[in-house]
C-alpha cells in the first residue's frame, strides 16, 4: 500500500518535472522566434530607409541639376544679350568717329587753304613751303616723368610711385618691348616704351583719374586710357602665359609637402578665394551686378564683379576667373571657371583645392565645417584649414592694396575690365616672385562677405575623407589648442 502510494507521487512529481520542462523550452522557443522576427523588422525597416534615403539624395540631386541647367541658360541668354548690347555701341562709336574725322578732315582743309599764310610753327626747322608736314600737339609738361626716369632718381621714390623697383621694372619693359613698341611718324614722334609702361603701371597702382595722369606725364586724357588698355592687353598676351599658369607636376609635389608643413592636410595644391571689384552702375541689368552684402554693410548702393583666384604657398596666383556678376555667390562663380571644368576632367583627381564656407564640399573642394554645435575634432580641422584660407585671403589682400584701382570705381568700360584686372593678376605675380617690399601703410583688411551654398555638401566620399583628415589631425597632436 505505501509502496503504490510512494510510486504514483514519484511519478506526479516525474510528470510535473517533464510539464515544467516543456513549458521552459515553448518559452526559449517562442522568444528566439520573437528575436528572429525583431531582426527581420528590422533589417526589413533599414532597408525600407535606405531606400528612402537614396531616393532624397536622388531628388536633391535631380533637383540641383536643373536649377544649375536653368541658372545656366539664364546666364547664357544675359551674356549673350550683353555682347549685342555691346557691339551695337562699338558700331555706333566706329560711325561717330568716321562722322568726327571727315568732319575735321574738311575743317582741317579749309582752314588751311584760307590762312596758311598767318600760321605760327614753334619749329624754326619747319616753315611754310618746305615739304615738311607738322601736326599740332598741345605742350604739355612732363617733367615729373622726366626726373623719374633719370638713373639718379632715388630708388625708393620709384617704388612707392610704381609699387616695384627699378630692376623689376625695366625687365617688363623689356619683356614688352616687342608688343608695345611704335615707330616715329611724319606726323609725330612716338611715345617710348618706358613711358607708355609707366603711365599703365602708375594709373594701376593709384588709381588716380585720368586727368592726373595727363598731367604727370604730359600725355592727352584718352591718349593715357588708350596706352593703359593696349599695356594691359600686352601683358595679359606676352606675360600672362609665363607668369600666370597652373604649375607642372614637380611644382605640385613641392606646393603639396609646403601646404601640409602649414597646416598638417595632406595633398593640397592650392588656396582658393573670390573678392569683389566695385564698378559704377551698369547701363544693363544692373540687378546682376548688384552687391547687396555690400550694399547692406557699408549702407551705400554697390556695383561689383568678381575675381576668383588660386594661389600657391607664397601667395603667387596659379589660376584666376575674372568678370562674374556681383550678384553671383562664390560657388556659382566657382561653377562657371574654367578650373571647374579641367577638375571634371580629371585634372585634379587626388589632391585638394582649400576654399572658405563660400564653397561646396566637392570631390577636390576642401572646405570647413559650417554646421552648428561643432565637435572637439571639427574644430581642430576649421583651425588647421584656416591657415591655408589665411594665404590666399591675404594674397588678394596685397593685390588691391598694391594695385589701389582696384579699391575704386574705374573709368574702365565694364568690357575691358578683365584685361585690367588679369593684366593686376600678372603684375602681382612679378612682384611676388621679385621678392618686391610691400609699404606697410599700403596693407588693407580686406573683407568679403561668405553665403554658404545651397547645396553645401555635394560628395559623400570627400564628406568621409574630410573626417578621416580631422581624425588625424587631433590624433597626432596636429590640431586642437588654439581655439580653447
Amino acid at each position: 500500500m505505501n509502496d503504490s502510494t510512494s510510486n504514483r507521487k514519484k511519478r506526479r512529481r516525474k510528470d510535473e518535472g517533464e510539464g515544467e520542462l516543456g513549458v521552459v523550452k515553448e518559452g526559449k522557443k517562442r522568444d528566439l522566434k520573437e528575436i528572429i522576427t525583431s531582426l527581420l523588422l528590422l533589417e526589413e525597416q533599414q532597408k525600407r530607409d535606405q531606400e528612402e534615403w537614396d531616393r532624397t539624395l536622388e531628388e536633391e540631386k535631380m533637383m540641383f541639376e536643373e536649377n544649375h541647367k536653368k541658372k545656366t541658360r539664364a546666364m547664357m541668354d544675359y551674356y549673350s544679350n550683353l555682347q549685342d548690347y555691346y557691339n551695337e555701341l562699338d558700331d555706333m562709336d566706329r560711325a561717330r568717329r568716321k562722322r568726327c574725322n571727315s568732319a575735321s578732315a574738311t575743317t582741317a582743309a579749309a582752314a588751311g587753304a584760307a590762312g596758311a599764310a598767318s600760321l605760327e610753327f614753334p619749329d624754326s626747322s619747319v616753315k611754310p613751303g618746305s615739304g615738311a608736314r607738322r601736326l599740332w600737339v598741345k605742350d604739355r609738361s612732363k617733367a615729373w616723368w622726366d626726373e623719374c626716369n633719370k638713373p639718379e632718381f632715388p630708388e625708393e621714390e620709384f617704388r612707392k610711385a610704381f609699387r616695384m623697383s627699378r630692376a623689376t621694372f625695366d625687365m617688363i619693359c623689356d619683356e614688352l618691348n616687342s608688343v608695345v613698341a611704335k615707330e616715329d611718324t611724319m606726323l609725330r614722334a612716338a611715345i617710348p616704351v618706358r613711358q607708355r609702361v609707366a603711365v599703365c603701371i602708375w594709373r594701376l597702382a593709384t588709381g588716380e583719374p585720368l586727368r592726373l595722369v595727363s598731367k604727370k606725364f604730359g600725355l592727352g586724357i584718352s591718349t593715357c586710357h588708350k596706352l593703359v588698355l593696349e599695356v594691359c592687353s600686352a601683358i595679359r598676351t606676352v606675360l600672362m602665359p609665363k607668369y600666370l599658369q597652373w604649375p607642372d607636376e614637380e611644382t605640385l609635389r613641392r606646393m603639396k609637402d609646403e601646404f601640409e608643413s602649414i597646416s598638417g592636410i595632406p595633398n593640397v595644391v592650392g588656396s582658393m578665394y573670390t573678392t569683389h571689384i566695385p564698378i559704377i552702375a551698369p547701363k544693363i541689368s544692373v540687378a546682376a551686378y548688384f552687391n547687396r552684402r555690400h550694399t547692406e554693410r557699408n549702407q551705400k548702393t554697390s556695383y561689383s564683379i568678381t575675381v576668383q583666384g588660386v594661389v600657391d604657398p607664397k601667395g603667387v596666383f596659379t589660376d584666376v576667373c575674372i568678370g562674374w556678376p556681383g550678384s553671383m555667390p562664390d560657388d556659382q562663380v566657382l561653377e562657371k571657371s574654367a578650373l571647374y571644368q579641367r577638375a571634371n576632367g580629371g585634372l585634379l583627381k587626388g589632391v585638394w583645392i582649400v576654399g572658405g564656407s563660400g564653397y561646396p564640399l566637392m570631390d577636390w573642394v576642401m572646405v570647413p565645417y559650417t554646421q552648428q554645435n561643432l565637435t572637439w575634432t571639427q574644430h581642430a580641422f576649421n583651425e588647421k584649414i584656416g591657415e591655408i584660407q589665411r594665404v590666399s585671403r591675404e594674397a588678394f589682400a596685397r593685390l588691391k592694396a598694391r594695385w589701389c584701382c582696384l579699391q575704386k570705381r574705374t573709368e574702365v568700360k565694364l568690357q575691358d575690365l578683365p584685361v585690367v584686372l588679369g593684366a593686376c593678376c600678372v603684375l602681382h605675380n612679378i612682384c611676388e616672385l621679385q621678392n618686391e617690399e610691400m609699404d606697410p601703410e599700403l596693407r588693407i583688411h580686406l573683407i568679403d562677405d561668405e553665403m554658404v551654398p545651397e547645396i553645401p555638401l555635394r560628395s559623400t566620399a570627400s564628406m568621409k575623407a574630410r573626417d578621416a583628415i580631422a581624425h588625424n589631425l587631433l590624433h597626432h597632436g596636429l590640431a586642437g589648442t588654439a581655439f580653447l
